[in-house]
């Protein structure tokens, strides 16, 4: 195989391909039309399916290093905050899944990535450099930036997020239509807290048309916030649109005070409209392909997004090490990766459509519902297929 491989995005599936390519001995050009690196401030959650992947190349001692490991996650009743435990995590996730759970801030995920990439090829990420188009060759593929230079290589993948160009030009812009839902988010000090409310686990706060998660990050020095309202109210498909803390306020009216609590104290409210995006049914095209919000854009309801772009990564890096032909290599890459992407877009929306059922208005019907929906056995059927995935093991 002719390297190097191209890659248009330096985000977090883009640099862990980029990172289990350079792990394999291939050589590698990341693009990112980004002047300066950088990660929008906001906190994710990892499940074992994607810690996996993060070991396996090599990353295990630096998350740890600016990771939490929540003790497990519950819901939380939106009006009373009675409180059920979702599932045990810690020791727990090890022990049934071989690899943690993490919670932590995507800049410093971002940083972390970065960071491997450039000890194995400091001049890999190249900055301001903006893919214009793309064209394909007999061997290969021309990849022209926007101030005109032009780079050779074996395969491109299209790592450029949910407004790919790269998608763009293969299968066009496809249709957007917002979700119906808006999204808050934002970090706090936890030291602005009161000490009962900064608790190691994950807690998802469940009520009629809108729900909270936060978590801590960096190492329990920091809270995140997100809450989904159902809003016929249109914001910007940006993650970085200013609201209010009054706006904040008014859309959580009558939930429980620790929510509140949590909103007064976050600095900066952003929001941003959801906008559900059909997973495509065909990534590739000859040397070209895609990963991540790319071609599977999700709803962020089963806290999945970066864990797919990070099974992505991996699997592509195998898939063109493995197989020596790179048309036969990116195919197999989508075939083994399709079907399970699908599921989880799928899947994610149901789950956002199980935090803000009507039946959770009141304390007695709530309790009934929460028993029946996220019983053990339902929980079990819900996570265990997605926490379970072996990104190394996976057959192309």
């Amino acid at each position: 195989m002719r390297d190097p491989i191209l890659i248009a995005g330096a985000g977090i599936g883009g640099l862990t391909a980029a990172l289990a390519l350079l792990r394999r001995g291939h050589a590698v050009q990341v693009f990112e039309q980004a002047s300066q690196l950088g990660e929008v401030g906001a906190g994710l959650q990892l499940s074992a399916n994607a810690t996996r992947a993060l070991h396996l190349l090599g990353l295990e001692q630096a998350l740890a290093d600016v990771a939490v490991e929540p003790d497990g996650k519950e819901i939380r009743l939106w009006s009373t905050g009675q409180t059920w435990k979702l599932f045990d995590l810690g020791d727990a996730s090890v022990a049934e899944y071989g690899y943690p759970y993490y919670t932590l801030y995507r800049p410093d995920l971002h940083r972390v990535l970065v960071d491997a990439v450039r000890s194995i090829a400091p001049d890999a990420i190249r900055l301001g450099a903006r893919g214009e188009h793309f064209e394909q060759t007999d061997d290969g593929v021309r990849l022209t930036l926007a101030d005109g230079a032009v780079h050779t290589g074996c395969v491109l993948i299209g790592a450029d997020g949910v407004h790919s160009s790269v998608r763009r030009q293969l299968f066009g812009e496809g249709p957007a239509t917002y979700a119906g839902c808006t999204a808050w988010r934002g970090v706090i000090p936890v030291d602005r807290l009161e000490p009962k409310t900064v608790r190691q686990v994950g807690t998802n706060w469940v009520g009629p048309g809108r729900h909270v998660i936060h978590y801590p990050l960096r190492g329990g020095r920091l809270m995140n916030f997100v809450g989904i309202v159902e809003t016929d109210r249109w914001v910007a498909e940006s993650w970085t649109q200013r609201g209010s803390h009054a706006e904040c306020h008014a859309d959580f009216d009558g939930w429980h005070p620790v929510i509140h609590a949590l909103i007064r104290h976050i600095d900066v409210p952003y929001r941003w409209a959801l906008m559900a995006r059909p997973a495509l049914t065909r990534w590739t095209d000859g040397r070209v392909t895609l990963l991540g919000d790319a071609c599977h854009p999700t709803l962020p309801f089963l806290a999945q997004g970066a864990g797919m772009a990070i099974e992505d990564g991996f699997v592509l890096g195998r898939a063109l090490s493995e197989i020596d032909d790179p048309v036969q290599a990116l195919r197999r890459y989508e075939a083994a990766r399709l079907a399970r992407t699908t599921t989880i877009v799928e899947k994610s929306t149901e789950n956002g459509r199980r935090f803000h059922n009507p039946e959770l208005a009141s304390a007695s019907g709530a309790a009934a519902y929460v028993d029946r929906e996220w019983s053990p056995q339902r929980v079990r059927e819900r996570y265990g297929w997605l926490f379970e995935y072996r990104v190394d093991e996976v057959v192309l």
